[in-house]
């Protein structure tokens, strides 16, 4: 197993949301935890929680995941003032959930550089500890957008389409560079109900339930504590990769009728 006692566990969107509570979680489990995030309040507010709870005192650091210099600025703190990074779970995330012909440039680059290229950048300043020392673990909080596309996510879902690709890569060019102790993980959940995602709807809750964040959270700690590969939540969403051999047109039928297509009909997002 991945243990988190005694090991640096990097976390990035980590000042609300799933990445709150899995800093709390780490917490819990003894790890020394780093916690990155835009948002210095949220940082500053889940450090005191965890300390008063008598858990290891924790890192954070403010840092913009669009901007590659605040990364590397901040890599290099971390691996100056705590040596290797043991497990780095890359959770930050947007979404901007409109149609592509209202989506701007900007906003096209915003979902691109925190929910793809900062995989990139945070694993690249890492990864090389964690070869030297021949362990740890990668984790990418990818989506079930990440294996089917969705109306109003074009941005969102091609950039979890290039996460779920990402790790997948990158777990096979470990093995090949004989780093089999290197492990990664991979968490692809439908829409959780962490504000991120207001508005959405399910057509059959049994079938596709909006995740509840506590739950979500724990099941990506034991995912990582059992070195698994892949989480994806709720079950149903596996259906996808059978779902790649049908016909397209059926395919998006079975989404229409499932309501996945008309899900972010009533997107909202959070609150301003």
């Amino acid at each position: 197993m991945t243990t988190f006692a005694n090991k640096n566990v990097l976390i990035t969107g980590s000042a609300s949301g799933i990445g709150r509570l899995m800093a709390l979680k780490a917490a819990a489990r003894g790890a020394r935890v780093i916690m990155w995030d835009i948002d210095l309040d949220g940082l500053k507010s889940l450090s005191e929680t965890i300390q008063s709870w008598g858990y290891p005192v924790p890192t954070y650091l403010r840092c913009d995941l669009r901007s590659r210099e605040e990364i590397e600025e901040s890599a290099r703190r971390v691996l100056a003032e705590h040596g290797v990074v043991d497990i780095l779970i890359n959770n930050a995330g947007v979404v901007s959930g409109k149609p592509l012909l209202e989506l701007t440039d900007e906003a096209i680059e915003r979902t691109f550089d925190i929910n793809t290229l900062s995989l990139f950048r945070t694993t690249r300043a890492f990864l090389p500890g964690m070869m030297e020392q021949k362990s740890g673990h990668i984790v990418t909080i990818a989506s079930a957008g990440g294996l089917i596309g969705v109306p109003r996510m074009t941005d969102y879902s091609a950039s979890k389409f290039a996460a779920v690709g990402f790790d997948e890569s990158l777990r096979v060019e470990l093995k090949r560079l004989g780093y089999p102790n290197i492990r990664t993980t991979v968490v692809c959940p439908y829409y959780i109900n962490t504000g991120m995602f207001n508005g959405v709807k399910t057509r059959f809750p049994w079938l596709l339930p909006i995740q509840e964040p506590e739950d979500a959270a724990n099941k990506i700690i034991n995912a990582i504590e059992k070195k698994k590969s892949r989480l994806i939540m709720p079950p149903f969403a596996y259906t996808t990769f059978p779902g790649r051999l049908l016909p397209v047109h059926l395919l998006d039928r079975i989404a229409s009728f499932v309501g996945i297509n008309n899900s972010m009909d009533d997107f909202k997002g959070r609150d301003s």
